[in-house]
């Protein structure tokens, strides 16, 4: 397991933010004090490139040098665009280690999968997942699929990757929630609404035929949106999954035979890094 991993992502924060640097600073020493044979690389920053495969121009230089704040959770923090950018390049570090032969896991923030062409929004300024999908496909990849198990729809995601049939997008989130899309399925978008205390096994039920539609996609590289907000004991959603299932999840990517690489999305409870833990382990038993 490579982990792509750069302290500054906690570097910034505002007081009371869900989306806070003890997400990360809390998680890495767990990880290598329980996993001391993993490696850890510090990402690359995402090239202007490969934003402009996802993202407009003109949301770029936004982020690059901002008005005011995104929106009322997404702040314009100092030096915000060079972290975001240094997220972004690690999805595509992540994605380009797995279609080396690596399993890897981009542990930083901010995330990405709410951020849409011409907007950030939801804690996300660049779509991290779709660029390192687009980038792959420019690089030698024929199909990408990507599966987004965070509790939160991936919006962003979607918007970027819709239509295009080389991709196909799996979404299993809370519905009714936060942003409030993601109801429907179309082309190649398969969306898994979960009604708010749902239980846990048709939950699970739901990721397990996305996880398997994906597969049958016969994609050349699988990537992962890894949210943990589904986590029973989450702050910000209505869900019901424990530690365990998290390391089910885990366990479908070891048993499949497909090159994968996953991102860091959601999960803000207190827990988080035992819950990475458990995915990330048994990923790579």
């Amino acid at each position: 397991m490579i982990i792509f991993h750069d302290p500054r992502c906690t570097e910034y924060s505002a007081p009371g933010h869900p989306e806070r640097p003890s997400r990360i600073s809390r998680t890495a020493p767990v990880l290598k004090d329980r996993h001391p044979n993993w490696k850890w690389r510090q990402p690359k920053s995402a090239t202007h490139e490969q934003l402009l495969r996802a993202h407009s121009a003109a949301h770029i230089e936004h982020v690059k040098n901002p008005t005011g704040d995104f929106d009322l959770d997404t702040a314009a923090y100092p030096k915000i665009y060079e972290h975001a950018l240094r997220s972004a390049g690690s999805a595509v570090d992540a994605a380009r280690a797995a279609r080396g032969g690596d399993r890897a896991f981009a542990l930083m923030r901010p995330p990405g999968h709410h951020a849409i062409r011409d907007r950030a929004m939801g804690f996300c300024y660049f779509s991290n997942i779709a660029i390192a999908a687009l980038d792959a496909l420019e690089n030698g990849s024929e199909q990408v699929a990507i599966w987004d198990f965070d509790a939160h729809h991936g919006n962003g995601t979607q918007a970027i990757v819709a239509h295009n049939e080389r991709i196909r997008f799996a979404s299993i989130h809370q519905f009714p929630a936060y942003p409030g899309t993601g109801s429907k399925s179309f082309a190649n978008i398969d969306n898994y609404p979960i009604a708010p205390g749902t239980p846990r096994k048709e939950h699970v039920d739901a990721c397990k035929r996305a996880h398997e539609k994906l597969v049958s996609f016969k994609p050349d590289l699988i990537l992962v949106s890894a949210g943990f907000d589904a986590y029973a004991r989450d702050p910000l959603v209505q869900m019901t999954l424990e530690r365990e299932y998290f390391a089910a999840f885990g366990e479908w990517l070891c048993k499949i035979d497909i090159p994968a690489g996953a991102i860091l999305e959601g999960g803000y409870s207190d827990d988080l890094p035992d819950l990475i833990d458990a995915f990330l382990g048994a990923w790579d038993s």
